[in-house]
């Protein structure tokens, strides 16, 4: 990461702003809105292409150029798109060879958005154009902050199987690989898969049953990897054209969507942003926006990071759609600022009167300025502008988190002993740390632990010699480490490791599994210690390592379920089954205090604190997710406010606090 949107006092408020939904006169209304709500930077022109080009290399930019003359007099800044994100009719009628691919043979059809083959020279090569086209003529516009380049790659389209994808990927794999390597990786004596020439190898397509594990994993790679490379292309224009000008596009690392290694893409952007909605049937989905945030400041390297949408209210895209409560919208951005966000946009401006989202919230709803939604988006934005001084500081944190994309893609296949959740089984865990006042870095394997207690290790379902090897090094040492069932499985080509489970682990932890024994749906086991467990058990021997807790029910009574083993100068723990929220915190507490863990600020459950660091001084963000008043203990001066806090920091039911410590 290079840069930051530039011209920005204070964090960042705002979000897509879609004009070309408007007529002329409403512009200028939208301007004075935003300066009234706080607006200082919005995302213009991601789904323009049709109405820039409005035919075959036929260009009308005025009325773009209108636009951000009206943003930069009203004082908000913009993160332009190069508008690639959706091409227009016109040209995928020309081009049907562009249309992307399913699994089953149906090519896609014009109608929604991101109608195109990553692969489609076609569409590189007329994305590159428009990108060259935008960057020239607004590469020096005062309103110009940085550039957005697409929109959610992947989001609806994340793998296509036409020919021409199955040519690239050949040549990615011959590139990795040469064929006896791939009949090896792959384990092609299996079911007569064995390639005799590079011809015969396909994606991954609709076969009669289950397809090769390590051509899906691999095909999953080579997916991320061709629509990171069209990403790289439109950026390279962009920075090319305007070296200054900060380059970024919107991930969604949350509970929604894993068919990119953000890993890899996030050293590819001048500065992380991300996409985050709750899920509006969860009543702990303040914690999932937790761990994504936390996600995403791993991926921005602990750097602050942009929250390009979330949403005011309701969206129109789950089961029930349900309007967020008064505050919620309030906490839901500060949370993100207090993990690392400088800024929290949203989709989006106006709530549209047509199209596919015409029923997702907005920062002023179609019921106009005399909302609730239009009511806290301005005290938000007012909110904001007394907080500049955060920005630019970065998050505590004594915990590291291990999070894999690679491991999601080869656990989430099918003709496992469990339909598998990576995602959800992260969250279980992540969940007894936030219940503990824990914050934590999430970091990819192989990461630098310098400086932290403990790591904790859930679902890593697939390792390298390097990274088993990396894990032990770092407990040898004298760290401590919280290992999950499902790690170590396999290695990196999705080939199981021989020997017992957890594979890669079993000398660092000092068990052996001989076999798995997933749990019925709705079934319990009771375990020592007045612990309890659901879903998964595990038959494990105990092999120099102690035992913490054993099941005392259920198939394996008896058998080790929690346990402990000192590893060189430090400590490694195993979980061999999932535990219950109550029981998740109690085994949780006791790892937290062997490392030497404590909460960034003794608060009562339900609050949430964090703390961000400055060169000298450090500032607590505080959210209080429940009913009840509470005061924390904290000394300071709170910022909203004003109020010195030297007797208790006051957070009333609902709301929020941030504190210059002293």
């Amino acid at each position: 990461m290079t840069g930051w949107p530039t011209g920005l006092a204070s964090p960042s408020w705002g979000g897509d702003y879609n004009p070309e939904q408007w007529p002329e006169h409403v512009w200028k209304q939208d301007v004075e809105l935003m300066r009234r709500a706080g607006v200082n930077l919005v995302s213009v022109g991601i789904f323009a292409w049709a109405r820039l080009e409005v035919a075959d290399n036929r260009f009308d930019f005025g009325w773009l150029d209108q636009v951000l003359d009206l943003l930069h007099d009203g004082g908000i800044r913009v993160c332009l798109a190069n508008a690639t994100a959706s091409p227009p009719p016109w040209l995928t009628g020309a081009n049907p060879d562009m249309l992307p691919v399913r699994a089953d043979g149906v090519r896609l059809s014009h109608g929604s958005r991101q109608e195109y083959c990553p692969t489609s020279p076609v569409y590189r090569d007329r994305a590159i154009a428009l990108t060259e086209k935008i960057a020239l003529r607004y590469g020096e516009h005062p309103a110009l902050a940085a550039w957005h380049v697409n929109n959610e790659y992947g989001c609806h389209v994340s793998r296509c199987y036409c020919d021409r994808c199955a040519d690239v990927f050949r040549d990615w794999l011959r590139a990795r690989y040469d064929l006896d390597g791939l009949n090896r990786a792959w384990g092609t004596d299996f079911w007569s898969q064995h390639y005799s020439s590079w011809d015969q190898v396909l994606p991954p397509r609709v076969t009669p049953t289950l397809p090769n594990p390590g051509q899906v994993l691999d095909f999953a790679r080579f997916c991320s990897d061709a629509l990171l490379d069209l990403f790289c292309a439109e950026r390279d224009v962009l920075k090319e054209l305007t070296p200054d000008v900060p380059v970024t596009t919107n991930f969604m690392a949350n509970w929604t969507f894993s068919a990119l290694n953000y890993w890899h893409w996030a050293a590819e952007v001048d500065f992380v942003s991300n996409d985050h909605y709750t899920r509006a049937d969860d009543p702990e989905r303040h914690i999932e926006l937790a761990l994504s945030a936390d996600l995403v400041r791993g991926l921005s390297r602990g750097e602050p990071w942009l929250l390009m949408e979330q949403s005011t209210s309701a969206v129109n895209w789950q089961p029930r759609n349900f309007a967020k409560l008064a505050g919620e919208m309030r906490r839901n951005s500060y949370s993100h600022l207090a993990r690392g966000a400088d800024g929290t946009l949203f989709f989006q401006w106006r709530q549209s009167r047509a199209g596919a989202e015409r029923f997702h919230s907005a920062m002023l709803p179609h019921a106009g300025e005399d909302t609730k939604v239009f009511r806290e988006v301005t005290q938000v934005g007012e909110e904001y502008g007394r907080l500049a001084e955060l920005v630019g500081s970065t998050v505590d944190a004594q915990v590291a988190l291990v999070y894999d994309f690679e491991s999601a893609w080869a656990a989430e296949q099918p003709a496992h002993p469990v339909a598998f959740d990576y995602y959800a089984t992260v969250l279980g865990l992540y969940k007894a740390l936030w219940r503990l006042g824990v914050t934590v870095d999430v970091v990819p394997p192989s990461a630098d632990l310098t400086g932290y207690r403990l790591v904790v290790v859930p679902a890593l379902y697939q390792v390298t010699d390097d990274e088993a090897r990396w894990l032990e090094d770092h407990v040898r040492a004298g760290g401590h480490a919280l290992v999950t069932w499902f790690s170590g499985i396999a290695d990196e080509n999705s080939r199981v490791r021989p020997g017992g489970y957890p594979g890669a682990f079993r000398d660092l932890l000092g068990v052996r599994v001989e076999e798995f024994f997933p749990l019925a749906d709705g079934d319990t086991v009771r375990l020592t210690g007045g612990l309890s467990a659901s879903y998964w058990s595990e038959l494990l021997h105990a092999n120099g390592c102690g035992v913490v807790s054993s099941y005392v029910d259920g198939p394996l009574d008896g058998v080790p379920a929690v346990t402990r083993n000192e590893f060189g100068e430090g400590v490694a723990w195993y979980l061999a089954t999932t535990l219950d929220a109550d029981s998740a915190v109690t085994v949780l507490s006791d790892v937290l205090a062997g490392a030497g863990v404590t909460p960034t600020v003794s608060a009562p459950p339900g609050v949430e604190v964090v703390r961000r660091r400055g060169e000298r001084i450090s500032w607590l963000v505080a959210i209080n997710h429940t009913g009840a008043d509470v005061v924390l203990p904290v000394e300071g001066v709170e910022l909203i406010s004003g109020v010195d806090t030297a007797g208790g920091l006051p957070v009333p039911a609902g709301g929020v606090a941030v504190v210059r410590e002293v």
